[in-house]
């Protein structure tokens, strides 16, 4: 979670409800207390493009297998209904895990048919650790500073420095919030969502989740299956791989579609002056790296600051003409200020992505046994690198303090479910942070459900962000519970958004919704 959602609201005083607590973890024995939810007191909240946010919180239980001990706090948001026809509320999450939802709820309100968003209350929320939710983890603050070491151990000592910052980031995790980290899991947030559904009076919850909050919903879906009205997941994440071996496949996905970029930069050879044969822009691109390593550029961009800022081309194309200038003034001028810039814009770390990378890594650590014998990881990332060198040891990096978290793992969750209504499944067939099987694995596990598939798509988070016939399937199910009946691997299919074409002017790289709501999904998982 490099970039996350602003945090938009403080807490507000909460008041009434109950509901039964769920077991803390699967097999864990049901609790016999009643919990009492407090209903959300609104407050006006509201920003520049979202005027009619309104923000409140919600107490829930440190531990929900003990529901009458510590409390914390999550923050909330809410675009309300507006329609005398009112579907209840449809609460939202980003992903990450880590990622904060608040603004996600103005999105979302925004982006829909009007005539649809109309008929809920769309609600954002800071899944607990996260955000404006107290308290807020922040294990090491700086742990992304530049200049880090090159994420490729290539020699002992690179290796051992690598080792040391991982180690260093868990043992800090464990001196500041050794009370915290057994409570900071997928479960957890699930029995959250229930703790706000029922503060929010609602029976039934409708859910949109993106990335990681595929996981959350599918989840919620299974502890709580006759609570679900609606389900909406995009951009899935397989709920078999959580989460070692996703992180291993994601390598491969994301170094494919790094050289779909390298691709499209030589197709546009008369702009970028880099080549016109994608293998040789490619050299070229990890030739500006080896230099990068020995000289970073500005004293900040090496070569663990390049792969950071290119990372975020992998999850949306929008961002290909930008990050094609930088490369292209590095390499044919030597003009670092380009690459210096987009550094700023998609790689660089703020304090809230060290909240955000705080609970990514809590929550996966948390949530999955990962090995915990170094070599084991060393093989793995190798093997993988010699095919996929992209990204295979940045995020063997990112996700290493799991080899050394001071926190016992459970067991994840199996979300296989036929007692669901109809849920509505979205997947891009090349996208990268999820790959396309786990769009297909989930259709299988859920019964009744409906997956729609963008075709040619290698974007993370799809709908509301362009595609009319992605957005026109996802309108209908919030509108009525219609689900498209193709039968087979895919239900329906679109076809994927054209590539982007060069820029014509300086326009800022969020200028476009899709880039709006990439923002807001973050550029991890």
């Amino acid at each position: 979670m490099r970039r996350s959602a602003a945090v938009l609201c403080g807490a507000a005083v909460v008041l009434a409800g109950s509901l039964t607590a769920a077991p803390a973890e699967a097999g864990t024995p049901r609790a016999a207390e009643t919990l009492h939810a407090a209903e959300p007191v609104w407050r006006k909240c509201g920003t520049e493009d979202y005027p009619t946010l309104q923000c409140a919180s919600v107490e829930v239980p440190l531990d929900h297998a003990e529901p009458a001990g510590r409390r914390i706090t999550l923050a909330l948001s809410r675009v309300p209904h507006t329609a005398k026809r009112y579907q209840g509320p449809l609460l939202v999450n980003p992903g990450g895990p880590g990622g904060s939802g608040l603004t996600l709820a103005g999105f979302v309100a925004a982006a829909l048919p009007k005539e649809v968003a109309a008929q809920y209350d769309v609600i954002g929320f800071d899944p607990r650790g996260v955000g404006a939710s107290e308290p807020a983890l922040d294990c090491a603050p700086g742990h992304f500073d530049p200049v880090r070491p090159d994420p490729v151990p290539a020699s002992p000592e690179a290796e051992r420095a690598n080792l040391a910052r991982v180690r260093s980031f868990a043992a800090a995790c464990g001196r500041k919030y050794a009370d915290l980290l057994p409570y900071i899991d997928t479960n957890s947030t699930v029995r959250d969502m229930d703790v706000i559904r029922r503060a929010l009076g609602a029976e039934r919850l409708n859910y949109f989740g993106y990335s990681y909050g595929t996981y959350l919903g599918a989840v919620y879906a299974k502890l709580f299956p006759e609570r679900v009205r609606r389900l909406v997941l995009d951009s899935v994440v397989d709920p078999t791989e959580v989460w070692y071996e996703a992180n291993l496949n994601q390598d491969h996905a994301f170094n494919d579609r790094h050289r779909a970029f390298m691709d499209w930069v030589a197709e546009y050879d008369t702009t970028y002056r880099l080549g016109t044969d994608p293998e040789k822009v490619e050299a070229r691109w990890y030739a500006m790296r080896a230099a990068l390593k020995k000289d970073p550029a500005g004293g900040k961009v090496g070569a663990a600051e390049l792969e950071d800022t290119y990372l975020p081309g992998s999850y949306y194309n929008g961002y290909w003409p930008y990050l094609a200038e930088a490369f292209s003034a590095y390499v044919n001028e030597r003009d670092a200020e380009p690459l210096i810039e987009a550094y700023e814009n998609f790689g660089a770390n703020d304090a809230a992505g060290d909240n955000g990378y705080s609970v990514y890594t809590a929550v996966q650590c948390r949530d999955a046994v990962w090995p915990r014998d170094w070599r084991q990881w060393r093989k793995d990332n190798w093997e993988v690198y010699e095919r996929a060198p992209f990204m295979a040891w940045n995020n063997a990096w990112y996700n290493a303090p799991c080899a050394f978290w001071p926190a016992e793992s459970l067991r994840p969750e199996r979300v296989r479910n036929d007692e669901l209504p109809p849920a509505l499944l979205f997947q891009a067939t090349h996208d990268a942070a999820t790959p396309y099987q786990g769009g297909v694995t989930v259709h299988r596990l859920l019964a009744r459900s409906a997956l729609v598939v963008e075709s040619g798509g290698g974007n993370h988070g799809v709908t509301l962000s362009g595609n009319a016939c992605l957005d026109r399937h996802l309108a209908a199910y919030l509108a009525d519970g219609t689900v498209p009946r193709g039968g087979g691997e895919a239900d329906a299919v679109c076809a994927a958004l054209p590539d982007p074409e060069p820029l014509t002017s300086k326009a800022a790289p969020t200028s476009a919704r899709g880039s709006t709501l990439h923002g807001l999904l973050g550029f991890r998982s």
